[in-house]
């Protein structure tokens, strides 16, 4: 039989059916820990779904990994390379490796009647994946490209569109600072919205085959290609084997490619997303310490409360690590009720968050609309047993109090 636990339980029953004065502190201290605990979720699940959603409209304009002409450097006039390439389909079978696609850019200048804005054109080919702009849409629809036939249809951003007051079937003039200058037509057949302004003041995507013409590239040219992976986490990994799947030039007929990363491309973009890590852990941190010492103060009380009690089971024989752990009992009852009501709070706001959309952002400071949360229940685990775990150490010090309790003061204390 475990007289510890025994004796936790009828303390525990008996706390339950009548009065203490210790009761309102043990209230107290599951309140600390519930919200301690809701905080924490919420912490995680909004920092979680803010990386996720940054980390998806990056990639949806420029994909985990580019393959693209050495000579290119960070240009948006890119240097050709073939597209008929051996390691295309070696790459494409790779485990890891969800699509791969080509794509080319090129510089130019929007102008309307009364407006002029520089724009970057992004050229896509019958290969290019719109599963992300086609949830991205605000009016109209993805245009599609055809290796036959060339199409004059573009899509633009919500911020270009209201910059130069374009609409669904509008057409515009673009222009091309080359020698000669060129100048193509284009109709918006519709309009995409991501929030993430830096991206969307500068991208118009249309038929890679208008680049291919206006640069006097042939049709297996391009300006590289594009590779989505699985799993962002395992990024440097997939770079790591797309770049030895790539090769390096032998002679010097071969065109000299390089391969980067998202991350290498925007560093400060996923240096910002790596900072935030550093609230949540304060966060987490700060919570933690509140919600101990708040059990602290519980258990020293139970201690007081029973002083009699621990100075009778000490002459009855029991020995202090007997009665320790009947107080540690307690206190994680106290710490799993506290548990319980953390987690219905925090769980049930994250879901209320996440099905109405709430709380708001600025998109223009935030790159999002509303608070995004992700709820893994892998982390839900982890911050449970964590706190658990945790203030059931932090109670180990204050618990050997116990041991300074002699039989006879203990059982005259009053």
């Amino acid at each position: 039989m475990n007289l510890p636990y025994f004796i936790a339980q009828r303390l525990i029953k008996g706390r339950k059916e009548g009065t203490s004065f210790s009761k309102p502190i043990n209230i107290i201290a599951v309140a600390g820990i519930s919200l301690g605990l809701a905080v924490m979720i919420l912490a995680v699940a909004i920092l979680t779904g803010f990386k996720e959603q940054i980390r998806e409209k990056v990639v949806g304009f420029g994909a985990n990994i580019q393959i693209v002409n050495s000579d290119t450097y960070y240009s948006l006039e890119t240097d050709p390379i073939s597209q008929d390439r051996d390691f295309v389909g070696k790459i494409s079978n790779m485990p890891g490796i969800s699509h791969i696609q080509v794509f080319a850019t090129k510089p130019g200048i929007i102008k309307t009647e009364d407006e002029i804005q520089g724009v970057v054109l992004k050229g896509v080919g019958s290969d290019f994946d719109w599963n992300y702009f086609s949830t991205c849409m605000v009016d109209g629809k993805v245009f599609r490209v055809s290796d036959t036939a060339r199409t004059d249809e573009v899509i633009i951003s919500k911020k270009i569109s209201d910059m130069l007051r374009l609409k669904t079937g509008d057409s515009f003039a673009m222009y091309f600072v080359q020698d000669p200058p060129r100048q193509r037509k284009f109709t918006v057949s519709g309009i995409y919205e991501t929030s993430l302004e830096e991206f969307d003041k500068m991208y118009v995507f249309c038929d890679i085959a208008h680049i291919k013409r206006l640069n006097g590239w042939e049709d297996n040219q391009v300006s590289g290609f594009e590779i989505f992976i699985d799993d962002f986490d395992r990024l440097a990994m997939m770079e790591s084997a797309v770049r030895d799947a790539v090769g390096y030039r032998i002679s010097e007929e071969e065109e000299n490619l390089k391969v980067l990363s998202i991350r290498s491309r925007y560093p400060q973009i996923f240096d910002w997303l790596d900072f935030q890590d550093l609230n949540v852990i304060i966060i987490i941190m700060l919570m933690l310490i509140v919600a101990g010492f708040n059990m602290i103060s519980g258990l020293l009380i139970l201690i007081l409360e029973k002083t009699n009690m621990i100075g009778i089971l000490k002459a009855l024989g029991s020995d202090d690590i007997t009665i320790r752990r009947t107080f540690l009992y307690q206190a994680a009852w106290l710490i799993g009720k506290g548990l319980l009501w953390g987690n219905v709070a925090g769980i049930g706001l994250a879901l209320l968050q996440l099905k109405t959309g709430l709380i708001t952002l600025d998109p223009s400071s935030y790159y999002i609309k509303t608070v995004p949360v992700n709820l893994e229940l892998i982390h839900i685990i982890l911050l449970n047993a964590g706190t658990m775990a945790i203030i059931l150490i932090m109670l180990l010090v204050p618990s050997k109090l116990i041991s300074r309790i002699t039989p006879v003061k203990a059982i005259r204390y009053n």
